[in-house]
Order: C-alpha cells, then sequence, then structure tokens
C-alpha cells in the first residue's frame, strides 16, 4: 500500500506579512532568532545549540555543529546582510546580560537570566506570536519549510538545497518543498529574486532594543 506524504504547512505571502506585524513588536532577540531560522533554515535544535563562537560576521555564515543535527554532519550556512544588523544589535545587549562566550542566545527570565535559552521556551514565544497573528498552524519548523521553498522558486537545483538543509537525500528534501515542477520554480522566480533580503529587511527595522518579555 503506497505511503500518503502530505506537505507541511507554509504561510501565504499575507499570512508572513501579518506574522511580521506582531514579530517586529518583539525584543532584538526573538526577531534575530526568527530570521536565522528562515535565512539558514535552521531547525529548533540547530538555533537553540548556536554559541557565540559559531558565528563569522565578516563572511556572514554560521557553523552548525554536528552534534546539534539530526544527521549528526557539521555544515556551515550563511545568512543575509538585514540579519546581519540584527545580530550585531542582539550581541551588543548580549553584552548586558553576559559577556561570557558560550550559547548565543541567554533567557532573560527573573528564574533562568543568563542561562541558555531552551528548547521550551523558544517554542512557547513562537506559540504565542503565531496565535497573536492568528496563525495557529505556524511552528518552530515553519520558517524552516518557506526557506527551502523560497530557495526552490529562486532556481536553486535540488541537489543544493538538501545540503543547506543538512539533509542525508533529496527524497528528504522534496517533502519541504512546495513546488509541482520547475516550470513552477521559474515561473515564481521572476518575481521573486529578492525575497530573502525582503522578508527579513521588515524585520530589521522596527522593534524592542532589549528586553525580552520576562522569558
Amino acid at each position: 500500500m503506497p505511503r500518503l506524504v502530505k506537505l507541511p504547512w507554509i504561510p501565504s505571502e499575507q499570512q508572513w506579512l501579518d506574522l511580521l506585524d506582531v514579530v517586529r513588536q518583539e525584543p532584538v532577540r526573538n526577531r534575530v532568532m526568527l530570521a536565522l531560522a528562515y535565512d539558514a533554515a535552521l531547525r529548533r535544535e540547530e538555533l537553540c545549540s548556536l554559541r557565540t563562537e559559531d558565528l563569522d560576521p565578516a563572511h556572514r555564515t554560521l557553523r552548525i555543529r554536528a552534534e546539534a543535527t539530526k544527521t549528526r554532519r557539521e555544515r556551515v550556512v550563511p545568512y543575509s546582510a538585514p540579519t546581519g544588523v540584527l545580530l550585531s544589535g542582539y550581541l551588543a545587549h548580549r553584552a548586558t546580560i553576559s559577556r561570557a562566550r558560550g550559547p548565543l542566545f541567554l533567557s532573560e527570565s527573573r528564574r533562568n537570566h543568563g542561562q541558555p535559552l531552551s528548547l521550551w521556551t523558544w517554542s512557547k514565544v513562537v506559540r504565542r506570536v503565531a496565535l497573536a497573528a492568528d496563525l495557529p498552524r505556524f511552528s518552530t519548523h515553519t520558517t524552516r519549510h518557506l526557506c527551502l521553498t523560497d530557495l526552490a522558486r529562486m532556481g536553486w537545483e535540488l541537489h543544493a538545497i538538501a545540503t543547506f538543509a543538512g539533509h542525508r537525500s533529496t527524497e528528504s528534501t522534496m517533502t519541504y518543498i512546495h513546488l509541482s515542477g520547475r516550470d513552477l520554480a521559474e515561473k515564481l522566480n521572476r518575481g521573486m529574486q529578492q525575497i530573502h533580503s525582503w522578508r527579513i529587511d521588515m524585520l530589521a527595522r522596527a522593534g524592542h532594543p532589549g528586553g525580552v518579555n520576562g522569558q
């Protein structure tokens, strides 16, 4: 009996804008986390496991350590210039919490102040934002699905997307991509050359410079 595979949900353009309207009011930590999650197609564990020494701001890349991945394979992924601006702002804010090297994203709650941000806390942040934007299906994994679909829309070859995502096979990658074929990808590509920078640029324009809503 054939196994049915359901494509993961991704937001429409308007739904993404609705989400950004909410996220732009979030503290800089939450904005940069969402930006990196999308830009680099990061899994929740990969995002929350980032350390200060994994950053290469000069080349705008992240090192995703093998122990944080599902496939146990290290990879290096880029992030956009607007995300770099957000990240620079967050690093300045982080220095007011801790100047020690180590976990990149820190909790600012009274109970866990300065401790590594947990997977549970990040999931809670994303859930709160999703409900505020009336997008209950949006999750910590949605940005990864969206990024990989956007790369396909921009004309990336399947094997390159698989490498970027850290997949062992292109079969895994196909379950993430919401396209029916190359013709559709090329058609969408004509109007979406700048989609990566557009999605993240809005996050870099506004929001609170510090404070993490007690989380």
